[in-house]
């Protein structure tokens, strides 16, 4: 059985951050590549002088830094075995959590379950890796474990080995997913941006060939995008 790592990030997921927008993201590839594909990113920040330990961040993005993002973004899709997944949620503000019996975190980890089981396959196995969000993040992943082996009966945690919280600093994975889903929130969000951020956001969406604000082909694999609309809430 072929072993993938998978990298999650999520942005603007807090119930109450004044953020409309929400993105979860995984970039994920086969284990035997995972270092390669690492050292290979550690060699772009060198060409661009930095250093190795510097975290690629959207927030980050800078016209000084353009072309390392931009080359950072084109080695994303010139590498034929890193893909990308994101779940996007155009307006929280539509959600009514109260009417379906659940709190903002049990739909958190429903919409993590949505995001990661579209590349499971019981044919394979996976390690899953979680950015460190904040002190409840050990806890998340436990649950999270708990819920994608229950659905896939993997009682015995065959199909996926372990979910674990890691910091973004020390993965470059972990880096690159911040990247993309910074890129895929710009094209979901009307607000204003920088000619740095406007130019990753439409380079994506050129390399990719779709806008990043509507769902995918299931079978997509480089860009997969489900863009998630919430049940409408009966009157009656």
């Amino acid at each position: 059985m072929k072993t993938f790592n998978i990298y999650c990030v999520e942005s603007c997921h807090l119930e109450n951050d004044q953020q409309q927008v929400m993105v979860l993201g995984a970039v994920y590839c086969p284990k035997e590549f995972s270092r390669r594909i690492a050292l290979e990113i550690k060699a772009i920040k060198k060409n661009h002088n930095l250093s190795p330990t510097f975290e690629i961040k959207w927030i980050k993005v800078s016209p000084a830094k353009i072309d390392f993002y931009l080359e950072i973004l084109g080695y994303f899709f010139k590498e034929k075995n890193l893909y990308f997944r994101a779940l996007i949620i155009p307006d929280k503000t539509k959600l009514h959590h109260e009417a379906f019996n659940q709190d903002h975190d049990t739909w958190y980890y429903k919409m993590y379950f949505d995001l990661i089981k579209a590349i499971l396959s019981p044919q394979e196995c996976y390690r899953i890796y979680l950015d460190v969000k904040d002190s409840k993040s050990g806890e998340k992943a436990l649950k999270l474990h708990d819920i994608l082996c229950n659905n896939k009966y993997d009682f015995q945690r065959q199909i996926i080995e372990k979910v674990q919280n890691v910091r973004s600093h020390e993965i470059e994975q972990i880096q690159l997913v911040d990247l993309l889903i910074g890129c895929v929130l710009a094209a979901n969000r009307n607000v204003e941006l920088s000619t740095a951020k406007r130019a990753l956001a439409e380079k994506m969406q050129q390399l990719s060939g779709y806008s990043l604000t509507h769902t995918t082909l299931l079978r997509e694999r480089k860009v997969n995008l489900l863009c998630w609309q919430p049940r409408e809430v009966s009157n009656g």
